[in-house]
């Protein structure tokens, strides 16, 4: 007998004993929904956030205040929290830096601004930033009607703003055309439209679309507050210079912050890679659990199976004689319960893996990230469920090779 043959009769016997097969397969489809599920969420979450992330640049990397507390050996004083960069050293740092790369200043004003014109305004939940002539560029944004801010807009300031998309649906019903040279409030400041932004989506939980932006310079004049932090974004043009642009960064800054050469660092870069990487690792544990989940689901009805096919083998015991008495080897019936248990598998698997894409792509959905076929978890399923298949119908399968065929035909 071939391999499709064994196919077809192990089909027959699902068949012949339906609920039962049945049952055996919904506790493997639960195993493998679970591996499959948990296993392509984790992995659209950690696709979107580098999607995400690449916005900063493909090779960028941020300056950002030291944020946690690090022990010092220097008499049992721990170092403080790295303070906030201001203004002046951020502009100083774009004046001083002569890599080859592009640097953007900004800062965020407030999350919380309501924007008006006319008759309709905004829930108050849009988010205000105070950005550079190099911001655009650096994020990733495209205008989709208008212009960017100038350079001299951007340093003495010009009461000029550009929108996003969401913003643009609530005060002009979409129509970019329309928006320009109109004047909206910010709060009780007025503002005349230059630009109108292209939707770029959700971020780590903020929505850029969802956003006002104003010059640099306005930001620190209506804004201001004392511990206000300034964010710098270094984009490298070649990446093969990334480590040299952060040695000089490092350089630069540590003189921008005035500090000693026997004073630490009182700031740190942060990459999208390093980022992503770090979630990775953080994210190995999910993944341990996930399949701890799947396999123990699994071991369950790997057990259970063995038993069906251990009861199957017993009722068939006579049509194994007779398939002995016709010329059918010991290998051949090895190998049609051993297809018999794979196939079960196999149905259980399949109906469990597409489960397990439907709740990735629910969680995908709800986490606000992009959704990835998972191809190398649904290859995974197809390899444990045929092990799973072996390791449940070697035993009968053995034990039905093993019958005497006069013994079987006597059987009642």
């Amino acid at each position: 007998m071939n391999a499709l043959e064994n196919i077809k009769i192990a089909l027959r016997s699902v068949r012949s004993n339906l609920l039962r097969a049945i049952l055996t397969m919904v506790i493997i489809a639960f195993g493998i929904m679970a591996l499959v599920g948990i296993l392509t969420a984790i992995d659209s979450a950690i696709f979107s956030l580098n999607d995400n992330f690449s916005g900063l640049g493909a090779n960028a990397f941020t300056i950002e205040p030291r944020g946690q507390d690090m022990g010092s050996n220097k008499r049992g004083r721990k170092a403080k929290r790295g303070e906030p960069i201001t203004y002046k050293q951020a502009m100083a740092f774009k004046d001083r830096f002569d890599f080859p790369a592009e640097v953007s200043a900004s800062v965020r004003c407030t999350r919380s601004a309501t924007i008006a014109y006319g008759d309709e305004k905004t829930n108050p939940t849009v988010q205000v930033r105070a950005i550079d002539e190099s911001y655009l560029d650096v994020k990733g944004f495209e205008i989709e009607k208008g212009r960017a801010f100038t350079k001299r807009e951007v340093l003495n300031g010009a009461n000029k703003v550009l929108i996003g998309s969401d913003v643009l649906k609530k005060l002009f019903k979409g129509k970019a055309e329309k928006a320009l040279g109109k004047k909206v409030s910010i709060g009780n400041l007025q503002f005349r439209v230059v630009g109108v932004l292209k939707s770029k989506g959700t971020s780590m939980n903020q929505n850029d679309d969802r956003a006002v932006f104003i010059p640099l310079m306005d930001g620190k004049r209506y804004y201001a507050s004392q511990r206000q932090n300034y964010n710098i974004t270094v984009a490298v043009k070649d990446a093969t210079r990334m480590e040299a642009a952060e040695t000089a960064t490092i350089g630069v800054f540590r003189g921008v912050r005035h500090l000693k050469s026997s004073e630490e660092n009182d700031f740190e870069l942060f990459s999208s890679d390093s980022l992503v990487s770090m979630i990775k690792e953080n994210t190995t544990n999910f993944r341990v659990a996930a399949v701890a989940i799947g396999l123990m689901t699994l071991l369950g009805a790997a057990i259970g199976l063995m038993n069906i096919m251990l009861v199957s083998v017993t009722e068939r015991t006579r049509e194994v004689g007779i398939c002995k008495a016709l010329g059918a080897t010991r290998k051949n019936i090895l190998w049609q319960f051993l297809t018999e248990a794979i196939v079960i598998c196999q149905l259980g698997g399949i109906f469990g893996t597409i489960l397990g894409i439907f709740i990735g792509l629910g969680v995908t959905h709800m986490m606000g990230g992009t959704f990835r076929m998972p191809w190398n978890w649904i290859i995974m399923a197809i390899i444990v469920c045929t092990l799973v298949g072996l390791a449940s119908g070697i035993w009968p399968a053995m034990k039905a090779a093993r019958l005497d065929p006069i013994e079987a035909l006597r059987h009642e």
